[in-house]
């Protein structure tokens, strides 16, 4: 935190760049623009979900399966946020292979999704958002959420997210949402607590000391103990006030900002750098905050989460679809076409698609992703069943 721009650097590069200080100028004049703000959602949508391979693939992402209940994650992300915003003020963040599957599992318009030409991480995508939400209607505040997230109940979690809304407008902060652990956590960033934030009842904010990627189990056990919390990557902030920071703080992505005043949003992908949200602004700035959960959330990254989430049985294993399983313990077993059985193992996940079957160890899985770059990639995706077989 606090690693921002030496004095002066600022104004002097706006200064270097005049289509970047018109930008800068038609901003910050929109921050007093309305008294009681107009709020969107962002909702980002793309990535293949490799963690959840061979069931999530780039042609079925794990954000439209029913990995959370009987709905795709994305339908489930949509839901939450009824009644929160009016349809016509969501948006959908996503590559343009996605944008039928997506539009086929969420019933909206195509005018409800800003296409990313080229992926480039969320701080460009997000800032894209923010320029097009404020061009729209001026003075927005912008709430951003991942399409895989497990948030119950919901209206906690809309309780949340107004009250973020009110702090992020009158202080001009970014929030995140931060979760108040109840484990120690290896997979998840953590957000360090600083000074408190006037809140409404019932809700604790406070400004951010310090972001701390995926630490090790004793760091992490540590980090639970001296009250720190998980990132939830859910953030609530003004838009102008997002892209004075970008324009401050975010080079990779600032210097391709002219290019949406000229409407050129291929351009802008071209030019901006991939970076995350997090290390384009967040660990860089000095006006973010957190405001708490007060509802149960899990990041649904991979099939760890899967066991979460299902219930169990009396000996651990978590089973989808059909399956059968005997002296066997703490097995994930999922099928979505045929069956599995599994006779004296423990402690493995088998799933079996149309395609692919795949069988490894449970302890092993945080190497998915890794392992999935030693694999040939026509075993990662294979042809569709039918298609003529290769001459080679």
């Amino acid at each position: 935190m606090g690693r921002g721009a030496p004095a002066g650097s600022r104004s002097l590069t706006l200064l270097r760049h005049p289509a970047r200080l018109r930008l800068h100028a038609r901003i910050h004049d929109r921050h007093a623009v309305t008294s009681t703000p107009s709020v969107w959602v962002t909702v980002l949508a793309g990535g293949a979900g490799t963690r959840f391979w061979p069931l999530s693939t780039p042609r079925q992402p794990k954000q439209l399966l029913p990995l959370a209940g009987p709905n795709p994650l994305i339908a489930d992300t949509l839901a939450r946020v009824r009644g929160f915003v009016p349809p016509e003020k969501v948006r959908i963040l996503a590559g343009p292979e996605l944008v039928p599957q997506l539009r086929d599992a969420t019933g909206l318009p195509r005018a409800a999704f800003m296409v990313e030409a080229r992926p480039r991480g969320t701080g460009p995508v997000l800032a894209r958002a923010a320029w097009e939400i404020e061009q729209t209607d001026p003075g927005a505040v912008l709430v951003s959420l991942h399409s895989d997230h497990l948030v119950r109940p919901a209206q906690n979690f809309r309780d949340v997210l107004r009250a973020a809304v009110e702090i992020a407008r009158r202080d001009r902060l970014l929030l995140t949402v931060a979760v108040p652990p109840d484990r120690p956590e290896t997979g998840y960033g953590y957000i360090k607590p600083g000074s408190p934030l006037g809140a409404p009842e019932r809700h604790r904010a406070y400004r951010v000391d310090g972001f701390v990627e995926k630490p090790d189990e004793e760091t992490a056990t540590r980090y639970v103990a001296e009250g720190y919390r998980w990132n939830s990557g859910i953030f609530v902030w003004p838009a102008a006030t997002f892209l004075d920071e970008v324009v401050a703080l975010a080079p990779e992505i600032a210097r391709a900002l002219p290019h949406l005043e000229r409407g050129d949003d291929t351009a802008f992908y071209e030019d901006a750098e991939t970076i995350s949200v997090d290390e384009a602004v967040l660990e860089r700035s000095r006006r973010v905050a957190s405001i708490d959960a007060t509802f149960h959330w899990d990041d649904i990254g991979g099939w760890e989460a899967l066991a979460r989430t299902r219930p169990a049985d009396a000996e651990g294993n978590v089973c989808q679809g059909r399956s059968y399983l005997a002296d066997a313990e703490d097995n994930i077993a999922v099928a979505t076409s045929g069956q599995v059985v599994l006779l004296g193992v423990d402690g493995l996940l088998v799933v079996q698609t149309d395609r692919t079957t795949l069988v490894m160890p449970r302890a092993e899985l945080p190497r998915l992703k890794q392992y999935l770059t030693t694999i040939p990639s026509d075993f990662i995706f294979p042809p569709d069943r039918g298609a003529d077989p290769d001459p080679g």
